[in-house]
């Protein structure tokens, strides 16, 4: 297989470096010219901000007119705070006109000082200072009316020879008409992005606006007193802000600038960080040079994407290529079509990484952004491993050539089988459920046997005594006694409790155990077909999968059946390839001195079955497993009991990997696990603790949704490619789940939907086990109810109002989203379309209790055939 890996390998490398190039061809531009206008001119460094009066020395300001002075003919300056006045006397130096700018604002007494440096400035410097600007956007802002901007207008037109204006939006020029008549020029601010204009009419919209206002002012010259392309921000309705859309627009506009003769001032000369308080994270990234003073494009090559697309390349391959040869680590069985399969998915998942951390970190870093940025590749790691862990159960459940490790029968004679103890544990079970359990027992075709019966703390008498009773009349139908019967109360431990009783009380020359829960009805077959595997010494658990014979009481218990099938023949089986398989307390088979060895059952723990099974794995021990029903038992009855067991299976599995994180995670102490049992089990882990971060990012995405809501210019849409994350890996899940069920399982698909809405019902169920698992050490043991009266609707909603809250929250975060920014913008749709999606696990939870409050809808809704092989 190493000559077809390699040729694999070779193939998505192609196709990768293919992707990028495709990607990043480069497109034809006009040149930039030698010199253009005029730039609009913000001398702030990274550590500036006005808004705080933390503002440029003379000595950066003369550095950066020295840089510009071979580049433009002009500046446009905003305000005269500070050294700022010192503008056009230094621009002077380097031949630089200066088109001069107040600030206006709300505040009367910082507008007569500015508008008096303004007067004084102008006339100080009046060789070069060719026009100015009083007021930038303060109408747009509302600080202003356009009454109180014609004051000001008038004292500086008064005082000034040179042309006077005030620079707004064209579509406020439009609507105050009236404003024209206190200006000498149109000062007017064109930016399509803004507009929301795609980049290919960019620089025909802005032409058009200029006719329009032309048309509108016939009198008055028209000068666009900005006019720009941010590199880096969110996208707004059709404008996606890139370095190369960036250069794409500029340099097609001042070729169509020259031949139309504007008169303009590009925005702007420098990005300015400290613009994200004020303007949003857009407002940083309008430079034509970045806050280094570097260029941030060509300008005369064609424009690339991403110029540094061939280094990404490269990352991204030699990370697919690791990736892609650990899963193949131990894949000997698995087809080409599962290796290429994990080869694309491993590709993709290291461009897609590749991509997002370039894109993330190719933007001006906060302490805030670095922290986020740390949680995104934390994240990001995450996302991934749960990803490749997926697709490669995927692989090797559907594409190998034969199953390493399938059963294989073993006949023995009956003086050859061994004896064993068949333990079952009860506590407060229904009597008649339990002789149910116990003639079936009776029933098994299987000559040496024993069944111990273990009632533990169960108070009310009239419910363990019958099944006492049961015990004694079955031994006097028996030639041989088989079953002895224990009420223990108190008895410490649980369930492991009573088994390590049970274990105590086991006849000495019984060689395996054998545990049923108490609601199991085995088949005749059940100890002769399975315990011959013990002949093997190495085999010390033989396990059979749970399976349940109410599924037909129904819509909601054939719902819980659907989903359970997942794991017992799509799951199991492929953990059984390495020997890693999950031991569960029913239907289980232990080799009695493996169990000895170990200690017994442990009792710390809620789930005892699957922390046993670990336990004899470390000790070297392998297992068996048959995808084939011996027995059947009862589900739960109502949502709230389903929850219950599946909190208890996860909360464990926290407890079972804090106790041997060592041994799994660090490979310490005297163990015989392999790397692939190490694997299979964490691997088996993760989408749980996925469930558990997702839970975390579903409430910090409400959060961030509110301030969105709230406060729009500081807090944006997070980036597309990052927010289609949990949209990729839910669609990846749902898609491995709709194809493993439909073709390991058998399921139709209306038992396919009926597993999805059931599995994704218990999210937050299994997010809040994680969670409290890392963070406590010991949770009461819940027994799932069997048998019991299901809950009205009204309890069984109550058994989801978490759910039901955070779901509210989600589409209410939605419709505030929408409804404040709008959902012309591909960003803050693709953020809706994410809080939808990250509702739909906690809407499952509702319908599901729904379903199950409902327990006379009928099961034929989801007709099935039990899979049995």
């Amino acid at each position: 297989m190493s000559k077809s890996n390699f040729l694999i390998g070779i193939a998505i490398t192609m196709v990768s470096i293919m992707f990028w190039a495709t990607l990043n061809r480069p497109e034809n531009a006009p040149p930039w010219p030698t010199q253009i206008q005029g730039f609009s001119f913000s001398p702030m460094r990274e550590h500036h901000n006005p808004i705080e009066h933390i503002l440029p020395t003379a000595e950066e300001i003369d550095e950066d007119l020295a840089l510009l002075a071979n580049t433009t003919h002009a500046v446009r300056t905003y305000t005269l705070e500070g050294d700022l006045i010192k503008i056009p006397a230094l621009a002077q130096k380097h031949g630089l006109n200066v088109t001069l700018g107040a600030w206006l604002n709300e505040k009367p007494e910082a507008n007569a000082v500015e508008v008096e440096k303004l007067i004084t400035t102008a006339k100080e410097n009046y060789r070069n200072v060719i026009r100015v600007v009083v007021g930038n956007e303060s109408i747009l802002r509302g600080e202003l009316k356009v009454e109180e901007v014609a004051v000001y207008l008038k004292q500086v037109r008064d005082a000034l020879n040179v042309p006077v204006s005030t620079a707004e939006t064209w579509d406020v020029w439009l609507a105050h008409p009236e404003l024209a008549d206190h200006v000498d020029y149109v000062a007017v601010h064109i930016l399509p992005y803004w507009d929301g204009v795609e980049l290919d009419q960019a620089v025909d919209h802005v032409v058009v606006t200029m006719n329009k206002l032309k048309s509108r002012f016939p009198d008055k010259e028209i000068v666009l007193a900005e006019v720009g392309w941010p590199s880096n921000a969110r996208t707004y309705k059709g404008a996606v802000a890139s370095p190369a859309n960036q250069a794409a627009f500029l340099r097609h506009f001042l070729q169509r600038a020259e031949q139309k003769k504007y008169v303009y001032y590009v925005m702007e000369a420098f990005d300015q960080p400290w613009k994200r308080i004020s303007e949003g994270s857009v407002g940083a990234y309008w430079g034509v040079y970045d806050v280094q003073r570097q260029p941030k494009f060509a300008f005369t090559a064609p424009i690339v994407e991403i110029p540094q697309w061939r280094l990404l390349a490269g990352i991204s391959i030699a990370i697919g290529i690791i990736t892609f040869a650990m899963l193949l680590i131990d894949a000997r069985t698995l087809k080409n079509r599962g290796r290429s399969f994990l080869a694309i998915v491993a590709f993709f998942a290291a461009t897609a990484a590749v991509w997002i951390i370039y894109t993330y970190y190719h933007q001006y870093m906060t302490v805030t952004a670095i922290i986020v940025g740390i949680l995104m590749i934390i994240g990001i790691i995450g996302v991934a491993l749960v990803l490749l862990t997926e697709a490669h159960e995927w692989a090797e459940a559907i594409w190998v050539d034969r199953w390493r490790r399938g059963f294989t029968p073993i006949q023995l004679a009956d003086e050859d089988l061994p004896m064993v103890s068949v333990h079952v544990p009860a506590y407060n079970e229904p009597p008649d459920m339990m002789i149910e359990t116990l003639n079936a027992l009776a029933a098994l075709d299987y000559p040496h046997f024993e069944v111990i019966v273990i009632d533990n703390n169960t108070k009310d008498p009239a419910i363990w005594q019958p099944v006492e009773a049961h015990c004694a009349t079955l031994n006097e139908t028996l030639t041989i006694p088989r079953f002895r019967f224990f009420h223990r109360d108190p008895l410490p431990g649980f369930k492991a409790g009573a088994l390590n009783f049970a274990l105590a009380q086991t006849a000495p020359e019984a060689e395996v155990i054998a545990v049923i829960d108490s609601d199991y009805q085995v088949s005749p077959l059940w100890l002769r077909d399975l315990t011959p595997q013990f002949s093997k010494p190495e085999v010390a658990i033989v396990q059979a999968p749970q399976d349940y014979h109410d599924d037909k009481e129904n819509l909601f218990k054939a719902m819980c059946y659907a989903e359970y099938r997942g794991f017992f023949y799509i799951g199991m089986q492929t953990r059984n390839e390495r020997n890693a398989i999950i031991q569960h307390g029913t239907m289980t088979m232990v080799r009695k001195s493996a169990l000895q060895e170990v200690n017994g059952w442990s009792e710390w723990c809620i789930t005892e079955d699957a922390e046993l099974g670990l336990k004899i794995f470390e000790k070297g021990y392998e297992a068996n497993y048959i995808a084939k029903s011996y027995g059947q038992g009862v589900m739960p009855d109502t949502f709230i009991d389903f929850k219950k067991q599946r909190f208890r299976w996860a909360y464990g599995a926290v407890q079972v990997m804090r106790h041997h994180f060592g041994i799994l995670f660090l490979g310490r102490g005297q163990t015989k696990l392999t790397l692939g049992q190490r694997y299979h089990f964490i691997a088996g882990w993760l989408p749980w603790m996925a469930d558990s971060l997702n839970m975390l990012f579903t409430l910090a995405a409400i959060g961030w949704s509110i301030a969105m809501i709230y406060n729009p210019l500081k807090f944006d849409p997070p980036m597309v490619i990052l927010s289609s994350m949990p949209l990729m890996l839910f669609a990846f899940k749902m898609a491995k789940m709709i194809y493993l069920y439909r073709t390991r399982v058998g399921a139709t698909v209306a038992q396919t939907a009926a597993s999805a809405l059931a599995g994704l019902a218990l999210s937050h169920t299994i997010s809040m086990a994680i969670l409290q698992g890392v963070f406590t050490k010991s949770k009461p043991f819940f027994r799932t109810p069997k048998m019991e009266q299901a809950h009205a609707l009204l309890k069984a909603l109550v058994s989801a109002r978490e759910e039901g809250l955070i779901m509210l929250g989600l589409w209410s975060s939605a419709y505030g989203v929408a409804s404040k920014q709008g959902t012309e913008s591909s960003d803050i749709i693709v953020w809706i379309v994410v809080l939808l999606i990250l509702s739909i696990p906690y809407l499952s939870a509702v319908l599901v209790s729904l379903i199950s409050g409902f327990s006379w809808l009928p099961s034929w809704l989801l007709a099935s055939k039990k899979k049995t092989t």
